[in-house]
């Protein structure tokens, strides 16, 4: 890939400033300052900018420990996104699906669109398990009810995993991911979420990530995540 090519992907100026940078001598290719924006940059090559090291080019997971308050999406000109708490601001970069603006937890952030339709793509059937809290004790039926499919009027749910983690509090697995489908699912049951936190996805687990977070995945996390979507 070109020198130039690779800096506009990794969002550093813009491609006039690019150039300048360049020729100026800021930028090193695996030790030696590079002078030409048309350099071809070999795979995996260290490239630094001000001495900084540069992210590789080529598809990136993350997982970001969302916190309550972030809007899912790319930008906004109101409220803060989630892209504000990626150190990484290569083009292309997106979160996969959404959580509500007062949802915490698991949230995965890659360029691989290929990856990201996959895992939103509802014949896939990709598990989602949050844990929720809710405002009056959860009514024992509860788990007959979020075990089988559940009528709404613009969808059916599929049936999900319930597992009781206190009286007003539980585990459910979903395997869609319908526009608040969580919350709606806990209404049906008879009681409403007041706190909501995605902990899995996919295979991958937020584990002890700190709120705010983030951390690249594991070569087995994407590997699980591609077997969960049906990618080989």
């Amino acid at each position: 890939m070109r020198l130039d090519r690779l800096l506009s992907e990794l969002n550093i100026a813009s491609r006039r400033e690019i150039k300048d940078i360049v020729r100026k001598g800021r930028v090193s290719v695996n030790g030696e300052t590079a002078r030409a924006p048309e350099l071809k940059v070999p795979d995996g090559a260290d490239v630094r900018f001000d001495g900084h090291l540069l992210p590789k080019p080529g598809p990136v997971y993350y997982m970001l420990h969302k916190p309550a308050g972030y809007l899912t999406a790319v930008t906004d000109e109101k409220r803060p996104t989630v892209m504000e708490l990626m150190q990484d601001k290569r083009q292309g970069l997106a979160p996969v699906g959404r959580l509500d603006l007062d949802t915490e937890g698991l949230l995965l952030i890659t360029n691989d669109g290929t990856l990201a339709h996959a895992l939103l793509a509802p014949k896939n059937r990709v598990p989602k398990t949050y844990y929720a809290e809710t405002d009056v004790p959860i009514p024992p039926e509860a788990a007959d009810i979020l075990s089988k499919p559940v009528v709404f009027k613009d969808f059916t749910s599929l049936p999900g995993k319930y597992e009781r983690a206190g009286e007003k509090a539980a585990f459910l697995t979903v395997f869609e991911g319908k526009y608040h489908e969580v919350k709606r699912l806990f209404h049906a049951a008879g009681c409403e979420v007041v706190y909501l936190r995605r902990i899995a996805f996919g295979g991958t687990e937020l584990g002890d990530l700190q709120k705010g977070a983030v951390r690249e995945l594991t070569e087995e996390e994407v590997r699980i995540l591609k077997e969960c979507a049906g990618i080989t």
